[in-house]
């Protein structure tokens, strides 16, 4: 992209601003350090360290919800056995691979995004961001990337719990973990069936004294192994990134055929995992605790690490309860069956508010833009919005892979832009006024925020699949100004 004359008394201007430093903005800055070699660029962050969510979750338990295989990055693959990580394993691995890959120096931490405004004449976004102790800066750039993922850091989802008022205990919710919480000896109820609570509940039941999950309805299971035998383990010892990208592969593969198979046959899919969880139990626990509403992946699987939490309900540590809360007493929750859960700890495992492109108001020559109103293209970009583009992972499948395919293609595209000269790209809307959602889960965050939520086309390039392996030979094997798309110069 050739750059424009600036006076001395403009903004600074880079070519590229990535906003965010979690697992698909530090991903997003290697490819562009990978690729873009000259690039001026620079990695803004609101907090005051990298890691996103992984940083962000300190509650008990917390791990990946994919294996690491196909959660790490494809420039550098997972090389532990650790297929199941805990959240610092995750952590860490950001954050060497952010000092490795040169991006750890372009992120400036503090700089919080708070609008940004396309200028049509000059090409150019002008992003407003606040400091510390209020200050505020401007900084243009040719190109944005939100890579801010989709929920709200600072306000997670509260339902309303009647009652909670009276409860004499102390309430609190898995993404705001205080520091000082102390469970040992503590009744704990845990309201909710995902996988935090799933997570939560194996990891606070040997020091509490008695330990519920209490769900409105039961999710689907599934008990991996924490620690994967390398399939190739001569060549784990000598070479582990090889090792790992074959592992990556094998992941990939099973996990994707696994979700073809339940959309294609789901009373097959499950049976098989409710035959799964059965032989886990204690002898005569209720399979109706464990046996959901809904079809296989209509929700996230949750995955439970060697049989961690079945352990737990063996040993007597936790029990499982399925059930609608009429009340919170003061010493407990009491059911509408009339069951009294006594509790001094109750953890609100339930969920997240969805906050897309990270509350950023943005505008295109001094119009507003409604990010529902819009269609993706390819996944990445939203019609009409001239150079932006914004990553978001699968929701049925590890994270990455989704934010990957869309940073290769971003940098296709400035490739592109760069080699013809053209200043701008921007996505057409498709010919059909026919929409398919952006989001295929029926997970409650996710219904929630269907309102907020941009849509899709009915087909390609206006649509992905939900398939790594058909996503990924449509990104591959298309042309970058393929139909949908305009580069002006």
């Amino acid at each position: 992209m050739p750059e424009t004359s600036r006076s001395a008394t403009d903004p600074e201007h880079l070519d590229v601003l990535v906003v965010g430093a979690g697992l698909s903005g530090i991903g997003t800055a290697c490819h562009l350090e990978r690729s873009l070699p000259g690039l001026s660029y620079a990695v803004l962050e609101s907090r005051e360290v990298s890691g996103g969510t992984w940083d962000l979750f300190r509650y008990p338990g917390v791990r990946s919800d994919s294996d690491m295989f196909s959660l790490s990055y494809s420039f550098r693959p997972w090389t532990s056995p650790e297929a199941i990580a805990d959240g610092a394993s995750v952590l860490q691995y950001l954050r060497d691979t952010a000092q490795e890959y040169g991006v750890e120096a372009r992120i400036r931490y503090g700089h919080e995004v708070v609008s940004a405004s396309w200028a049509g004449e000059r090409a150019r976004w002008s992003v407003r961001i606040r400091l510390g102790a209020g200050a505020e800066r401007v900084i243009s750039c040719s190109y944005l990337i939100l890579c801010t993922g989709y929920y709200d850091y600072q306000d997670p989802y509260r339902p309303p719990l009647p009652g909670q008022e009276r409860f004499t205990g102390r309430l609190v919710h898995p993404q705001l973990w205080p520091e000082d919480l102390d469970w040992a000896g503590e009744d704990v109820v845990v309201i909710g069936s995902g996988a935090t609570a799933v997570s939560l509940v194996p990891a606070l039941a040997p020091a509490a004294r008695s330990t519920v999950m209490l769900q409105r309805s039961p999710s689907y299971l599934i008990s991996l192994p924490q620690r994967h035998s390398f399939s190739l383990p001569r060549l784990a010892r000598f070479s582990p990134r090889l090792a790992g990208r074959l592992e990556r592969l094998r992941a990939v593969s099973v996990t994707t055929t696994f979700w073809h198979l339940c959309r294609l046959a789901p009373s097959l899919a499950a049976r098989w995992l409710l035959g799964r969880v059965r032989p886990l139990l204690p002898d005569d626990y209720p399979m109706e605790h464990f046996r959901p509403r809904y079809n296989p992946w209509d929700q996230r699987l949750c995955v439970v690490p060697d049989a961690d939490l079945f352990t737990a309900l063996r040993a007597g540590d936790a029990e499982v309860v399925t059930g609608e809360i009429e009340t919170f007493t003061e010493n407990g929750i009491r059911l509408t069956n009339g069951r009294l859960l006594p509790a001094t700890l109750v953890v609100t495992a339930t969920g997240l508010r969805v906050r897309l492109l990270g509350g950023v108001a943005l505008d295109v020559d001094g119009t507003p833009v409604d990010p529902a109103e819009k269609v993706t293209y390819k996944g990445t970009l939203l019609t009409d919005v001239p150079n932006l583009a914004f990553l978001i992972g699968y929701d049925n499948a590890s994270w990455t892979l989704k934010t990957e395919l869309s940073a290769r293609f971003v940098v296709r595209m400035l490739k592109h832009m760069r080699r013809h000269g053209y200043r701008t790209a921007v996505a057409q809307p498709p010919p059909s006024a026919e929409r398919v959602p952006l989001l295929t889960l029926t997970s409650g965050y996710l219904t929630r925020a269907a309102q907020l939520v941009p849509s899709q086309g009915r087909r390609w390039p206006w649509r992905l699949y939900s398939s790594y392996g058909v996503d990924a030979l449509l990104q591959r094997f298309s042309r970058v100004d393929a139909e949908g798309i305009e580069f002006t110069r």
